[in-house]
């Protein structure tokens, strides 16, 4: 894989310690500035909307920008609203910080999904998906859970702090290895900005891109809510939340590096191994989660199906708006924040019901099932590759 490749996943790292990170930081970020568990909560479906919004505005207008300018506009508007969220005292600004570090992430991910795949031949997307989805897998390995720590012994600002200082290796590795020239000058003749805008209604883009969604609502909507279940159901100390977390961080990395290799080819069989194994996953988890042993297992094994599912529906995404070639990656980018966004936002819902703390991985089970139901009737569709065979 081209080494530029891997300094996009380098930013994409700083990003996904800042998206994840929430899942060990609300409990005190709720006492800190005097709101629920669940209010805090919606900082992760604030920063989904803010990425939703700005993946496709953000690409159309970049689309005659260098690309090296706009992902480096993009990184550092990212560190300047962490700098701001790690010194407010008010819920509503942390919010709105959230929100404009999502654009700045939205327009980063949709440039850099965009770049990645003309980096590579047309039937490698897959692979290089994987490399910069590792930044992210990477990010709940080491970042997030080392957030988690920072947080537990300086607060969750020097964790905010500690992400805004991440992007400064970004942003010189952008410097360093992004060519300068213009997309328009990168890309002659390329399509139309309406044309490419049309490749939404075709029915194969809006299928995956649905999948996609669904499945990443699942992920989301336990992550967000993943301590509580680790110190209250499971009944362990704080300091466990990590553990979890890199369980979690494992299992994604391992789910997505096996996936990068199959999704390219054999994509069917990623989804029919592990659409119904997430499923009974996510249940597994509700009913064992007073189990410290069975937990993290669990949660290893979830983070490992949620990421190679989920990789190989964006993927398809990628493949099915092959014709819309610099706007491909914020349908991408739409689709997996449209599941952040909409997970939290229901599992926070499922947080009052009998359930209570659990309801989040029941909900997510449903979820995910969903997806599977949908995808049933049309999976030669989902599973279809251009040049490669269709599998049932």
């Amino acid at each position: 894989m081209p080494f530029p490749l891997y300094l996009l996943a380098m930013a994409v790292f700083a990003m996904g310690t800042s998206e994840f990170m929430l899942a060990g930081l609300l409990p005190d970020i709720a006492s800190d500035l005097d709101v629920t568990v669940g209010t805090a909560g919606t900082l992760t479906s604030a920063f989904a909307v803010g990425m939703i919004v700005g993946a496709p505005l953000a690409a159309a207008l970049a689309r005659n920008w260098s690309k090296r300018s706009s992902l480096l506009g993009f990184v550092l508007t990212f560190m300047a609203a962490h700098a701001a969220g790690a010194v407010t005292t008010g819920f509503p600004v942390l919010f709105a910080t959230r929100v404009v570090a999502a654009l700045a992430n939205a327009g980063f991910l949709a440039v850099a999904l965009t770049a990645a795949a003309t980096l590579v031949p047309p039937d490698k997307k897959g692979r290089a998906l994987a490399v910069l989805l590792s930044g992210t897998t990477v990010a709940t390995i080491a970042g997030v859970p080392g957030g988690s720590v920072l947080g537990t012994l300086l607060g969750w600002r020097a964790t905010f702090w500690a992400v805004a200082a991440l992007c400064l290796p970004a942003a010189l590795g952008i410097l360093k290895a992004i060519p300068a020239g213009r997309v328009k000058e990168e890309g002659t003749g390329g399509p139309a900005l309406q044309a490419e805008l049309a490749q939404l209604t075709r029915p194969p883009l809006i299928l995956v891109m649905l999948l996609g969604a669904l499945v990443n609502a699942a992920t989301f909507g336990s992550f967000t809510f993943l301590a509580p279940v680790v110190t209250d159901t499971a009944g362990l100390g704080e300091l466990w939340i990590s553990v979890a977390l890199v369980l979690f961080g494992a299992g994604s990395f391992a789910g997505v590096t096996v996936a990068g290799r199959l999704s390219d080819r054999r994509p069917g069989l990623v989804i029919a191994v592990g659409g119904p194994l997430l499923v009974i996953g996510w249940s597994a988890l509700a009913v064992l989660a007073d189990e410290p042993v069975a937990l993290f297992v669990l949660v290893f094994v979830q983070g490992a199906l949620s990421f190679a599912l989920g990789s190989t529906l964006i993927t398809r995404v990628l493949y099915e708006a092959a014709q819309a070639p610099t706007m491909a990656g914020s349908y991408a980018t739409a689709a997996l924040n449209v599941g952040a966004a909409v997970g939290p936002l229901i599992a926070a819902t499922a947080l009052g019901t009998a359930a209570g703390i659990l309801g989040p991985l029941w909900a997510s089970g449903l979820l995910a099932a969903i997806a599977l139901l949908i995808a049933f009737p049309f999976r030669t569709v989902v599973a279809a590759d251009r040049g490669a065979e269709v599998l049932p």
